[in-house]
């Protein structure tokens, strides 16, 4: 496997000279500072890549190309923001570069209730505890009509968690969920947010998969014909949050994904810590049965510790059988005579960097270890695998 750190760009609080240190031979990356739906011009592209090469690494993943809002609505200015989306594709095959990876989660990219929560050992790591959520929607969201998205036992559940809150607490419980929203580095207030969802009203799964379905037809045929290759990234967490719809939870919505559109550039980034938190998902069966479509590896752990409830657990913990997955991968990898990019997703906060400023899940130390631990496993496999042990 091609082993890769995500990296946040120039102002990110790991440095590139810190990720190549790691072990990493590349990183994944985007251009952040581009507005979502805005066309990423080539000298942008070959300025970072520029940065990145001057360090002796390589740009092997773009994570992510956002899609428009617009475009998962079908409505507004999609049909622009998706002409932007092929001219941007255009670009990035002049410069090189060959996966791109990208979401079609409405409004929230990905979810927690807690960045900060502390394992036995004391690192820290991200959990997400439904009752904290269902209070969040409820009682500080207040988003209208959510109690019938709820059973009795939920509301009351939820209503007890809350009630130990202190308004610390409740203000740092409705900052941490919104940290998916892009740009919620600013204040959103709960009407801001409501003014998002408001704006799904009408889109159900099916509706939704509808637009992912457009969307795809429009750009997987470019993306083919320059070779490159999309990989959706599955839902986080993977189950419907604030009513909206996702689509990407299960292995039965990547089947339909898949085969809606059969161009190989339409591809899937296997995530083993998504598709792991929906416990009706088979992680194997999945790889096995998608492996030719498979453009970029996820590779962490989730540790799902009762219904609703579940933490990033160690690379080589938690409930995925990591090393039954890495063997298929290299199984994979012989078959397609290829070499996967994967990245170590998430990573325990080790106190030794709680100072440094740091996205939720990317500090150094803890992806360093997972890393680690992969490529070590990887390399004993191989070894095994050649010596026929």
């Amino acid at each position: 496997m091609q082993q890769t750190m995500r990296w946040y760009g120039p102002h990110d609080g790991v440095s590139l000279q810190e990720i190549k240190q790691a072990g990493a031979s590349g990183v994944v990356t985007a251009l952040h500072e581009i507005p979502v739906g805005d066309v990423w011009t080539v000298e942008a592209i070959k300025e970072r890549l520029s940065a990145i090469h001057a360090e002796g690494l390589e740009w092997t993943v773009i994570e992510s190309l956002p899609v428009h809002e617009d475009i998962k609505r079908r409505s507004g200015k999609y049909d622009l923001y998706i002409d932007n989306y092929k001219k941007s594709l255009k670009n990035i095959a002049t410069c090189g570069l060959k996966v791109i990876t990208y979401n079609f989660m409405p409004v929230l990219d990905w979810v927690r209730t807690n960045t900060m929560f502390v394992n036995r050992d004391g690192t820290k790591t991200l959990r997400f505890e439904k009752d904290a959520f269902v209070f969040f929607d409820l009682f500080l969201l207040q988003r209208p009509g959510a109690e019938n998205d709820y059973t009795d036992e939920e509301r009351e559940s939820a209503t007890a968690y809350g009630n130990q809150l202190s308004d610390e607490e409740k203000q740092s419980l409705f900052n941490t969920v919104l940290l998916g929203l892009p740009g919620s580095k600013e204040n959103f207030t709960p009407q801001k947010v409501l003014d998002l969802l408001k704006q799904y009203e009408g889109i159900d799964e099916r509706k939704l998969r509808e637009n992912l379905r457009y969307f795809l037809n429009e750009v997987a045929p470019i993306a083919e014909k320059l070779d490159l290759k999309l990989a959706i990234h599955p839902d986080d967490p993977p189950f419907s949050v604030l009513g909206l719809p996702r689509i990407v939870c299960s292995g039965e919505d990547i089947d339909k994904i898949l085969e809606a559109v059969p161009l190989n550039a339409n591809g899937l980034c296997y995530c083993t810590g998504s598709l792991g938190a929906n416990p009706d998902n088979d992680l194997v069966s999945i790889l096995e049965k998608h492996g030719d479509r498979i453009h970029f590896l996820h590779l962490r752990s989730v540790e799902k510790e009762r219904n609703g409830v579940f933490k990033e657990a160690e690379h080589l913990g938690g409930d995925a059988p990591m090393e039954t997955i890495v063997y298929k991968i290299l199984q994979l990898m012989n078959k397609r005579n290829i070499s996967l990019p994967m990245r170590p997703d998430h990573g325990a906060l080790f106190s030794l960097e709680e100072r440094r400023e740091h996205y939720s899940g990317y500090s150094l130390i803890g992806r360093l270890k997972g890393l680690a631990e992969i490529r070590g496993l990887e390399h004993g496999m191989v070894y095994a695998m050649s010596n026929k042990i």
